[in-house]
């Protein structure tokens, strides 16, 4: 049961190219935001569409894939958690930021 405490499962389009980055450590990180779509009918029976954007962070391997496979509207499947950090802005403002740590990768759609 532990596994599923904190366990994100998502299907979208890849919003911009990714950004890889290369630490000192030799580790890769790659990020990317990724927007899914709610599809409804509203009051009067019309089809309404609702966009949440997500912001999608992956390390070592998935990493690589996605520097490898992954570009701008590509339909993607991820599996991973939710992380929060925090951070201070050079004026002195606290802001906290929800990212999905990305653990798997699945390329979708057409090449």
């Amino acid at each position: 049961m532990s596994s599923i405490k904190n366990h994100v499962q998502l299907i979208g389009n890849v919003g911009q190219e990714p950004t890889i980055t290369n630490l000192e450590s030799g580790k890769k990180v790659a990020r990317f935001s990724m927007a899914t779509n709610e599809h409804y009918k509203n009051g009067k029976g019309e089809k309404q569409t609702d966009t949440n954007w997500h912001t999608v962070v992956a390390w070592g391997k998935t990493a690589e894939i996605i520097e490898k496979f992954v570009a701008k509207g590509k339909e993607v499947g991820i599996t991973g958690k939710l992380k929060t950090r925090t951070y201070t802005t050079d004026d002195g403002n606290q802001r906290y930021v929800t990212e999905i740590e990305a653990n798997e990768i699945l390329l979708l759609g057409s090449k």
